[in-house]
């Protein structure tokens, strides 16, 4: 009977888990409340874990710590959506409840469950019931009640998958919107579905993805050399696993900072990761050891080298920078237009990761780093960013396009962080948001009833009013946001608009609504036919 889990076997549940999530996905993404085409849910929990099994492919490690931490590592770069960040929380608690162990029997095992639903709660504000948090809250109790008495690890694993499967049965008593839905939360499901898969990889009956997960490698852009110009000649990337998570890295970066450029040195509680270009990348590697032990380390002989880059002289770091997501054109260069340093290609249906926002903070030549996620399903994975950088990250909560738009209008880069912090606060609180769509599938909300393909409105993202026509809804959706103090009224045609109809809704607009300022901006958004907002 199998009462000890090794480092090889735990890395083959990992992975079944996150290819059984990967199969049943759409499932998942199915049980969304909203009838919006978001695909949110088991979509961002899949690419998440996802990230995870993609580290695993690539490490030998055969210690279930290590490999804890790996994944915990990998899951919070790669957590996209709320419900991906929580995924990252939970395995981070499975790393500190199993650190410094490379094998673990039962009672571990139970105690690495606790920790991890523990450290999931901890990690949300105001943590709701009836979530993935109560399902995997409940799953660990029944671990903690199972574990001394348990016959083997399959058994115990089975009541776990058990109090899982109760808990999620009754989340629709906990959420009344997933009662009226007739589903269960789908976060809890994907959480379910991960455990069912770790457990057929104990039987010996891992779960194979039904698409192959590539081992994700590094990559450095490397075209239009003159290799007469190059300066550093070494491409030098690795990871370092270090020894104590509160070893600093403030000195390793100096030492090896006046040796090369392009440094990128990235630091999360158990691994850092570095990329420079160096002519001396040994002198780099054995400051590294000094960490911890190295992996995935690559030294390439560059041959190809961007000949502006080498020539244009480093300008110098501002005080303050912005990043926003956004997805449409349109939308893209209008933030562009009012001071936004990167865009994140994101939103409804494409929640963009932790480690995409990070990225793009690490190109932001500034001290402090504004961050407008605008989708309150991506706020979570921004605020995990200031784990992945050393830049001060500031996220404003901006949970619509609108906001963010609002948020950037209050920006003065002449005044302090702090100033612009509360600034930007303050304004996303007098705008209101609407927005007009489809239904993806037929549903109810709210006493209203929804067939597929309706045209449906939304304000502040409750469906308000459903229709066959996308200029009647977005003219209702306004009258209803519309107050005595409302002044300005802003419009973003998206996808399934032409420009002419935005301009009949436009003069519509100004004729009825005289006392405001009517502004229309093509915004070639996908999904949203207009994403409007009343100030």
């Amino acid at each position: 009977m199998q009462s000890i889990i090794d480092g090889i076997l735990f890395k083959s549940m990992v992975i079944s888990g996150a290819n059984n999530l990967a199969n049943q996905k759409q499932m998942v993404d199915d049980l969304n409340v909203f009838p919006v085409p978001d695909g949110d849910t088991g979509t961002n929990m899949s690419m998440t874990v996802s990230a995870a099994s993609r580290e695993l492919l690539a490490t030998d490690s055969t210690s279930v710590s290590e490999i804890a931490q790996i994944i915990a590592s990998a899951s919070l770069r790669g957590a996209r959506g709320n419900s991906g960040v929580i995924m990252s929380q939970l395995y981070r608690g499975l790393a500190t409840g199993v650190k410094g162990l490379d094998t673990i029997d039962i009672i571990a095992f139970a105690k690495g469950l606790k920790s991890a639903a523990d450290t999931a709660y901890k990690a949300v504000m105001k943590p709701t019931e009836g979530t993935i948090l109560t399902v995997a809250r409940e799953a660990a109790e029944k671990a903690i009640e199972n574990c001394e008495t348990a016959e083997d690890m399959t058994s115990f694993l089975e009541e776990v998958v058990k109090g899982a499967k109760e808990a999620l049965d009754r989340t629709p008593e906990m959420l009344p919107v997933l009662k009226q839905a007739g589903v269960v939360d789908a976060g809890g499901m994907g959480f379910l579905v991960i455990l069912q898969g770790m457990l057929e990889a104990l039987k010996g009956n891992p779960i194979e993805a039904d698409e192959k997960i590539e081992v994700k490698t590094a990559k450095v852009n490397k075209e239009d050399i003159d290799t007469a110009n190059i300066k550093f000649m070494y491409c030098t990337e690795f990871i370092i696993n270090k020894k104590s998570a509160n070893y600093s890295v403030a000195s390793f970066r100096a030492s090896i900072e006046k040796i090369g450029d392009c440094m990128l040195v990235i630091e999360d509680v158990d691994i850092v990761k570095v990329h420079i270009h160096t002519n001396n990348p040994g002198f780099v590697l054995e400051q590294a050891v000094k960490i911890g032990d190295l992996s995935n380390i690559k030294i390439d002989n560059m041959k190809i080298q961007h000949n502006e880059t080498i020539s244009a002289p480093k300008e110098p770091e501002k005080e303050m920078g912005v990043v926003s997501v956004a997805n449409g054109d349109g939308i893209e260069a209008l933030f562009n237009d009012v001071g936004v340093d990167q865009i994140v290609k994101g939103g409804q249906s494409m929640n963009p990761s932790a480690e995409d926002i990070a990225d793009a903070v690490e190109k932001v030549n500034a001290k402090t780093v504004f961050v407008l996620p605008n989708n309150k399903n991506i706020i979570l994975a921004a605020q995990q960013v200031c784990e992945l950088t050393d830049k001060n990250v500031v996220v404003i909560p901006t949970k619509s396009i609108p906001q963010g738009m609002t948020a950037m209008l209050s920006f003065d880069p002449s005044v302090s962080a702090e100033d612009n912090e509360q600034a930007m606060n303050e304004a996303i609180t007098t705008v209101k948001s609407g927005s007009v769509t489809f239904a993806s599938r037929d549903s109810e909300m709210d006493g209203i009833e929804i067939k597929k393909d309706d045209i449906m409105g939304l304000i502040e993202g409750k469906i308000v009013t459903v229709s066959d026509n996308v200029d009647n809804v977005a003219e209702e959706i306004i009258s209803k946001m519309l107050d005595e103090e409302s002044t300005m009224i802003s419009v973003y045609y998206g996808n399934g608009v032409t420009e002419e109809q935005a301009q009949e809704l436009e003069s519509k607009l100004s004729a009825q609504y005289k006392n405001c300022d009517i502004m229309v901006y093509y915004g070639g958004q996908p999904i949203y036919y207009y994403i409007i907002s009343v100030e």
